[in-house]
């Protein structure tokens, strides 16, 4: 229990390093916020969320109902703490969640679908991102980084698409 408890100190020490360096760009930011989300959620919350935004400092977190909406709204400012805490900077200024079941149960898809959707998602992934993640000690850690990179500019084109 340690020894992982060290290593996520390294990884989210190598992402905080990470944000330094790269803030300017915003997937970078985006998908340090998503990881940040998924540690101080934990694995029992992540199951019943999903993060789907970050801008102008405000994560968007993805809920299935107005209960989790309700319950979760009353632990933001918590949650907050803990995630700027995480990242050493006030980097997280307000959370909202928003009622999303279709999202939320993405992150539960089987396998064989999560393996297609990680090929198409990483198939966004620039040569500087890549570049950059490299700084990621753990390797684990790095490709969840660039998953969700990939999924913030997959989720961008397909908004362009649309317009």
């Amino acid at each position: 229990m340690i020894d992982r408890k060290i290593k996520m100190q390294d990884i989210f020490a190598a992402l905080t390093a990470l944000l330094k360096e790269h803030g300017d760009i915003d997937v970078v930011r985006e998908a340090a916020a998503f990881a940040a989300w998924k540690k101080v959620a934990g694995e029992s919350l992540s199951e019943h969320t999903s993060p789907v935004a970050f801008t102008e400092n405000k994560l968007t977190i993805a809920v299935a109902d107005r209960t989790w909406q309700r319950n979760l709204k009353g632990l933001s400012a918590e949650m907050i703490f803990r995630i700027n805490s995480t990242m050493g900077s006030s980097f997280v200024k307000f959370i909202e969640f928003t009622i999303d079941k279709s999202v939320v149960q993405d992150v539960k898809t089987p396998d064989a679908e999560r393996a297609g959707f990680e090929l198409k998602v990483l198939y966004e992934i620039t040569d500087r991102l890549k570049e950059s993640a490299d700084i990621i000690q753990d390797g684990e850690m790095r490709r969840k980084f660039l998953l969700a990179a990939g999924s913030c500019l997959a989720r961008e084109k397909r908004m362009g698409d649309a317009r």
